[in-house]
C-alpha cells in the first residue's frame, strides 16, 4: 500500500514538472479540422444533458472521447463530464487543473487555447496514470485506430453489439485456419529430417501460441481504468 502511494505521489510531481512542455502542445490546435466544440449527433439526450456514450476515438487523441469530452466541459463549466474519466483520489488535482483553466481562459483567445490545452494534456495525462499506462502525449486527429476500437465504440452508440462479434469472430477464425493448416502442412515429415522437423517445431509453437493467447484474452480480466477481481479460469500453466 506505501508503495502505491508513492507511486502515485511521484505521477502527481511528474504532472506538475509537465505543465509547461504541456503548453507547447497548444500549436497542436492548430491542425484541428474541427470546431472545438462541435458534438456528434446522438451525444446529446432530449434534455441536453451529455450522454455517456463515448465518441469513436481514443482517449488519447485530440478527437478521442476523453478531449471531446473536456471540450464540452468547458464550454458548459462542468468538470463533471470528464470525471468519470479519472479515479476517485485523482478529482481534486482535475478539479483544480479545471479551475485554472476556466480562469486563465478569459484573459485572451491565446491564452484561452493555452489553457485549453493544458487542461487535455493534465487530464488525459491522469487518466492515463490511472490505468498504469504511460503517457506519450496527444495524437493528432484522424489516427488510424484500425478497425477493432471504432467497431466497439459504435456498438456502444448503436446499441447492438452483432458487428463487433463478428468482426472478431472473423479475425479469430482466419487466424486459428492459417496457423493450423501451416502446422498441418509441416507436421508430415520423415523421421530423421532435422531441417524439416524444427519447421514443424516451429509452426506448431506459433499455432499453439496463437491460440493460447486468444483464450487468455478470452477469459482473462482486462486491465482498465479500475481494479478488476480476478475471474475463475483464467489461470494457467504456459508449457512452451
Amino acid at each position: 500500500m506505501t508503495a502505491t502511494r508513492s507511486r502515485k505521489r511521484a505521477i502527481s510531481t511528474r504532472n506538475a514538472l509537465a505543465v509547461a512542455a504541456a503548453l507547447l502542445y497548444a500549436l497542436m490546435a492548430q491542425t484541428l479540422g474541427a470546431s472545438a466544440t462541435a458534438i456528434p449527433h446522438g451525444l446529446l439526450d432530449p434534455a441536453g444533458g451529455l450522454l455517456l456514450v463515448w465518441l469513436i476515438g481514443h482517449c488519447d487523441t485530440m478527437d478521442g472521447p476523453l478531449v471531446m469530452l473536456a471540450k464540452k466541459a468547458l464550454e458548459t463549466s462542468n468538470v463533471d463530464l470528464v470525471l468519470p474519466w479519472v479515479q476517485e483520489h485523482d478529482e481534486p488535482s482535475v478539479r483544480a487543473a479545471f479551475a485554472h483553466t476556466v480562469q486563465v481562459r478569459e484573459i485572451s483567445p491565446t491564452a484561452r487555447e493555452l489553457a485549453d490545452q493544458y487542461f487535455f494534456e493534465t487530464l488525459v495525462r491522469v487518466h492515463r496514470a490511472g490505468e498504469g499506462a504511460p503517457y506519450t502525449g496527444l495524437k493528432p486527429t484522424g489516427l488510424d485506430l484500425g478497425p477493432a476500437i471504432p467497431a466497439a465504440d459504435r456498438a456502444l452508440e448503436d446499441g447492438s453489439d452483432e458487428p463487433v462479434i463478428a468482426l472478431v469472430t472473423e479475425a479469430v477464425r482466419r487466424g486459428i485456419r492459417t496457423r493450423h493448416a501451416q502446422a498441418m502442412e509441416k507436421k508430415r515429415f520423415e523421421p530423421g529430417d532435422v531441417r524439416a522437423g524444427r519447421a514443424y517445431v516451429q509452426a506448431y509453437v506459433a499455432y499453439v501460441h496463437y491460440v493460447e493467447r486468444l483464450y487468455l484474452a478470452a477469459t482473462s480480466p482486462v486491465h482498465g481504468h479500475y481494479p478488476e477481481e480476478a475471474e475463475h479460469g483464467s489461470e494457467h500453466v504456459h508449457v512452451h
